[in-house]
């Protein structure tokens, strides 16, 4: 048995620490133990928990192919049962639920240890988590600039090398844009890959996806097959895979038609290191033998900033059924405006919102008969200070938020609409030295191709030895 230092726990992967694990050469007990002084230590510098850590593990199974691997919660709700969710908001107090969600449960029966929650802006609307209950969650890369949201304190841990994974959810970007702004794999998987039940039956409208945050792509194919598949009366349901995603990494892919962008359909401005790397990882696919051109999906943006409304909608929609509706005083400014248009919606506009996402659903699928790949930006700029984006000014509308977090992430929002899936991956840094994300999309239930692609970028521009400057854990390895 040898013991394992804080500085090689933080350079393992989930696979890594589960291998260690299973071979005995170290026990989940010892492995939990330096993961509190590894979280404690990396939360007093970014503030990315929702609440004190656990005083034991969430029960987990310890003989799943995690079995023992330390893990978090996103502050989203419902998920675990017995575990408070607030969802970024002062509005929200005791709030928990009576049992797990089905992501949950597959979550324990892979043998995640869960230790806390994770921060969210409130409501999950922004692509800052820096909400007014727990203040600014910092990016380890840069102290004064910001994680990306909404599972921007999941990001942030992740990143500093406080757990080798953690779990968030995509609405509009949540796991791809903090994953590009903390140099992070964020996969969010087609409409109806994971289980959204037993409270979400319709995962604002088809729109939202629940997954996790990585290191490394071998943690999101492993932790894919473990929790795939959709639950019992789920409304979506993709298509089941036909190998293990983890036997896509390192497999030879086929040749593909990959088509590469960097011009938001918004319009929104494109920072040029940030439309340099994608450009960057199309050279290199052409390299590797694909056929690379420049083409895009013809996506309506009204269509998809309609689709958007109407999914903020459902977020809101919870807040209004509660026992007993939030005190305006209690919620920031750009919540206080979505209640207030929410409660005037009638069915037509409603209606009106899932006939737009249904055009950039069939737009987006119309591209992919003809291509097989699309590689664009995750997010158009670098990650933005602190105070960039404020989610409690007052002077905000509904629109003019959405137009701001839109003119900041502009490439993501499109493929929540559209049910495909979409990774982002860390593949190229700035010259000051901040990640930049480049996403992958693909296909319709095609996160097999992704996976197997991602994994060849990952060896082609490798990003495991850059790790934060800020907070530095992580000089030497004890995995495999």
């Amino acid at each position: 048995m040898r013991h394992v230092e804080i500085y090689e726990y933080a350079r393992c992967d989930a696979v890594g620490l589960g291998a260690l694990i299973r071979a005995g050469e170290v026990t989940a007990s010892e492995i939990e133990a330096v993961a509190r002084q590894a979280l404690d230590r990396a939360n007093a510098e970014v503030n990315g928990l929702a609440m004190p850590l656990f005083p034991t593990a969430l029960d987990h199974a310890g003989d799943g192919p995690f079995g023992g691997v330390p893990f978090l919660i996103k502050d989203l709700g419902p998920v675990a049962e017995g575990v408070p969710f607030a969802i970024g908001s002062r509005s929200l107090v005791g709030v928990v639920t009576g049992h797990d969600s089905d992501l949950m449960t597959r979550f324990r029966a892979a043998g995640l240890a869960t230790l806390g929650v994770t921060t969210v802006p409130e409501m999950a609307i922004s692509f800052a988590t820096e909400s007014v209950k727990h203040g600014p969650t910092r990016n380890p890369w840069d102290l004064e600039r910001g994680v990306g949201g909404s599972s921007g304190g999941a990001a942030a841990l992740v990143a500093a090398g406080a757990v080798p994974l953690a779990h968030g959810g995509d609405g509009a970007g949540s796991l791809r844009t903090p994953a590009s702004c903390c140099g992070l794999v964020g996969l969010k998987p087609s409409r109806g890959r994971t289980p959204c039940g037993p409270d979400m039956g319709e995962p604002m409208f088809g729109m939202a996806e629940q997954f996790a945050l990585t290191r490394t792509v071998r943690d999101a194919a492993h932790l894919l097959d473990a929790v795939q598949g959709p639950g019992v009366g789920d409304k979506y349901a993709a298509p089941p895979p036909t190998r293990r995603y983890a036997d896509e990494v390192g497999a030879e892919p086929p040749r593909l038609r990959v088509a590469v962008t960097t011009q938001a359909w918004s319009g929104a401005a494109v920072d040029s290191e940030v439309a340099a790397a994608a450009v960057r990882v199309g050279r290199v696919l052409q390299e590797m033998g694909h056929q690379v051109t420049e083409a895009s999906p013809a996506v309506d943006w009204d269509a998809t900033i309609h689709s958007a409304r109407t999914e903020i909608a459902a977020v809101a929609a919870p807040f209004l059924m509660a026992p007993r509706p939030p005190h305006p005083a209690r919620l920031e400014a750009v919540s206080r405006q979505v209640l207030d248009e929410v409660q005037h919606l009638s069915a037509l506009d409603l209606m009106a919102g899932l006939d737009a996402q249904n055009r950039v659903t069939r737009s987006v699928a119309a591209f992919f008969t003809s291509h097989d790949l699309l590689i664009t930006p995750t997010l158009g700029q670098l990650p933005a200070p602190h105070g960039t984006l404020q989610y409690d000014d007052p002077n905000h509308t509904v629109t003019s938020w959405l137009e701001t977090l839109f003119s900041y992430g502009p490439f993501t929002m499109v493929f929540n609409a559209s049910g495909h899936p979409a990774i982002s991956l860390p593949l190229a840094e700035s010259a000051s030295g901040l990640p930049i994300g480049v996403q992958l999309v693909s296909p319709y239930g095609r996160e097999d191709l992704l996976l197997n692609i991602a994994a060849r970028l990952e060896q082609a521009l490798p990003w495991k030895d850059r790790t934060p400057l800020a907070l530095s854990m992580s000089t030497g390895s004890a995995c495999r």
